[in-house]
Order: structure tokens, then sequence, then C-alpha cells
């Protein structure tokens, strides 16, 4: 796997720096001041110049506000070079994302967010929740349990599944997750691609 850490746990500078890089593009490509887009993106303008020079440490809710505010997949900030080739994706050769702030763990199942399905191996840590930083995107989404129970939160209800149990949602709806007492294993399908 291609790993991709964030925070103390890995050596980050690489990905800090191509972070920045292509936040700056982005901004700039929509002709948003570093003031507009924070503001925008409900975060502070001093955030938003550290990481756009390759400092700091942002969280999973940043990136999250930041791809929504620029209307971007969050997975553009982790498109790489040493992205597989080909269709076939072998466990060795995916993608992976290490997030040291929430102990999430993602894995790309596609060789790259270019087609109109995505799919992602999503691991979360015990007495997770993003309940202050839910995510809503355009399109659809799938979530299937592989192991552990995850209560799934949409607008105002929830659901609770177990290993081999799955959800259909529109994923315009604000969505947020919530685990126990276990680490939790899920696959997530969307389309079209919003990680």
């Amino acid at each position: 796997m291609t790993e991709r850490s964030f925070g103390p746990s890995g050596n980050s500078d690489d990905l800090i720096n191509e972070v920045g890089s292509i936040l700056s593009r982005e901004r700039k490509h929509r002709g948003m001041t570093i003031a507009e887009l924070a503001r925008k993106a409900g975060i502070s303008s001093g955030l938003l110049s550290q990481l756009e020079r390759g400092k700091g440490n942002p969280s999973i809710e940043t990136l999250s506000q930041l791809s929504r505010t620029l209307a971007i997949p969050i997975g553009t900030f982790f498109e790489t070079v040493n992205a597989p080739s080909g269709e076939v994706i072998h466990p060795h050769t995916r993608r992976c994302l290490v997030l040291a702030d929430s102990g999430m763990t993602y894995q790309l199942l596609v060789p790259d967010l270019q087609g109109s399905l995505s799919m992602l191996y999503i691991e979360l840590p015990p007495a997770f929740s993003n309940a202050d930083a839910p995510f809503s995107h355009h399109g659809e989404e799938v979530v299937f349990v592989l192991s552990g129970s995850i209560e799934i939160h949409l607008g105002d209800r929830k659901s609770l599944l177990g290993p081999g149990d799955s959800i259909r949602f529109s994923s315009t709806v604000d969505h947020w997750y919530k685990t126990f007492d276990e680490r939790v294993v899920v696959i997530t399908a969307q389309t079209p691609p919003s990680f």
C-alpha cells in the first residue's frame, strides 16, 4: 500500500506539502483569495495560509470543509504519481491514507477517481464519531459492513448496522458515523466519486 499519513505517527512532510500545493492551485483557479476561501469553508485565514505553505496538520474535518467549498472530491488531495496503473488493484498497490487525528484508514479500491464510481475500504477506530463534521456531497452512496457495529446517521434518522449489513442513501443528505467499543471495517461505493 502507498501509505499517506498525517500527524506524528508518520513522516507527513511530503503529503502536507502536496495538500498545500493542491489547495493553492484550486483556490487560485477559482479566483479566490485566502480570506475568501477560509470564510466560505468556515476555517481561519491563518490556518489556510499555513496549509498552503505546507505547514500544520489538517484534520479530516478541515479537508472535508475545504473540498466541499472548492467543489472537489476530498480524494483530490491524495492524488499521487504513485497511483497504480491498469484495471486490477492488488492489496499491496492500494493507495492508503491514514488520518492520525481520527485514527481512520482509507484504502482506494479503484485505480483513480476519474471514473463514474469509486470504492473505498475504510477502517474506523473504536469510539469514533464525526457528528461535528458530517459529510454531504452530490450523488449516491452504499456502505457495506465487513466487521464491527456502526451507527449511520442520515439527517435525523439513524441505523445500526453489523457485519453483512448494507445501506444505500442519497449522499446529499448530511451523514455521519459512530462506532462503539470495537474497530469497524466497511466498504463504501460512491457515484460520482466523492472521496
